[in-house]
């Protein structure tokens, strides 16, 4: 799933973006226990996303209190929240969800990670725009100062060179620290100036464009197909339902993996969903057979960019190819005012949308050492590991990999 780097893959330090927060000298970290959040910090949240320098819908309050209510949570979980307190006003800077998982790899050693679950598919943090180095140097100094925070800072899911990673490197520069990329993956990217139309056609292959025409034709003998998108309140409830309905019946039901398979994830599905709606933050889509649904798609928009975020078919017709009549539908975000960019949050290389989408998103595992000389052997001894592991595993290659490859 993950492609491996070089040991001296660091990205070279780049000047931080100029803006308020970098001049700000001034800059505390306020630590808190996972799932008791301040009305403060509730107060900022939405502020902090709109001006964030990279939007991440998972980051966004509306997701991630679902998310703390219903999944299951580190006992150890933390949320950083960095604030300017300068004299002349206070802002919220930054959040950075973090717990200190016991193994990195294979190796048995607790350090510091940025906190996602099985259903949030971006780990960068909201940092306010222009106050990315700020962010970062303020994380880093109270880490070293805290006694929990074991071993290194392991940092999972971040836009590579995005202005977050960048801020990153130039912190841990300052602080005269290596930030090292350990991991490196990429996935389904569409961001295109042209017509959804003309996108299609400069990106799928003629012969594909014709074999999807003949199946939508033979869909279309079958009764009436219409594409919807979601658009009042009270078809909201229905939608859920029916989306949980759809994905349970295939195989994920089977596996047990859908999100209609506990209580738990049903909720948190829920009211994720609801609180995206009301927040101006969803785009559901459907295509159905005379009223019962074929495909559905939830997609998240957080402009300039947006996020696909779950999908269902309908298995019985999957000779028809549901899931990919619908994207063909989804390439309608491009000509959406406002709009720049879609991620996919699909696996890498996943067929489908990579034969639909051309570009691609690269994201990044990223670790730097803390303070201390304890905390420093552990950086250096498990980097070794991971330099050691890559070249038994491609000798004739300079590679590095974490020990394990997966750290979750």
């Amino acid at each position: 799933m993950e492609a491996a780097l070089g040991s001296a893959a660091c990205l070279d330090p780049k000047p931080a973006a100029n803006g308020w927060a970098e001049a700000v000298s001034n800059v505390g970290v306020r630590p808190v226990a996972g799932g008791v959040l301040s009305q403060q910090l509730r107060d900022n949240w939405a502020q902090l996303a709109a001006s964030a320098a990279e939007p991440n819908a998972f980051a966004e309050r509306w997701f991630v209190e679902p998310s703390l209510q219903h999944l299951a949570l580190p006992p150890d979980l933390k949320f950083l929240e960095v604030w300017n307190e300068a004299e002349d006003g206070t802002g919220l800077l930054g959040l950075l969800p973090v717990h200190v998982p016991v193994g990195y790899g294979r190796i048995p050693v607790r350090h510091v990670q940025n906190w996602t679950h099985f259903h949030c598919f971006l780990g960068t943090p909201l940092v306010r725009a222009g106050g990315e180095k700020a962010f970062w140097a303020a994380i880093l100094r109270h880490l070293d100062e805290q006694r929990w925070a074991a071993g290194f800072l392991h940092l999972k899911a971040l836009v590579e060179d995005g202005p977050v990673h960048r801020g990153l490197v130039a912190a841990a520069s300052e602080l005269g620290r290596p930030c090292h990329v350990v991991h490196t993956a990429e996935r389904a990217f569409l961001q295109s100036t042209l017509s959804p139309q003309a996108y299609y056609e400069r990106t799928v292959r003629k012969k594909k464009r014709k074999e999807l025409k003949r199946l939508s034709s033979r869909l279309g003998e079958l009764g009436r197909v219409e594409a919807r998108t979601l658009r009042a309140a009270e078809e909201l409830e229905p939608w859920c339902a029916a989306f949980l309905d759809l994905e349970k019946s295939g195989w994920k039901g089977e596996a047990g993996s859908a999100l209609g398979c506990t209580a738990s994830t049903e909720r948190f599905f829920k009211e994720a969903v609801e609180g995206a709606f009301h927040t101006g933050r969803l785009d559901f889509l459907r295509l159905d057979l005379d009223g019962r649904p074929l495909a559905m798609l939830i997609n998240f928009l957080t402009p300039p960019g947006s996020f696909s975020f779950k999908i269902a078919i309908n298995e019985d017709y999957a000779r028809f190819s549901p899931g990919v009549l619908i994207q063909l539908e989804n390439l309608s975000v491009l000509a959406r005012e406002g709009l720049v960019w879609m991620d996919s949050c699909a696996a890498e290389n996943h067929p489908m949308i990579n034969s639909l989408w051309a570009e691609r998103r690269r994201l990044v595992r990223l670790t730097v050492p803390l303070a201390g000389a304890f905390r420093r052997a552990t950086f250096h001894v498990c980097r070794a590991l991971e330099n050691v592991s890559a070249l038994m595993r491609t000798p004739h290659m300079h590679t590095t990999t974490a020990v394990g490859e997966d750290h979750d």
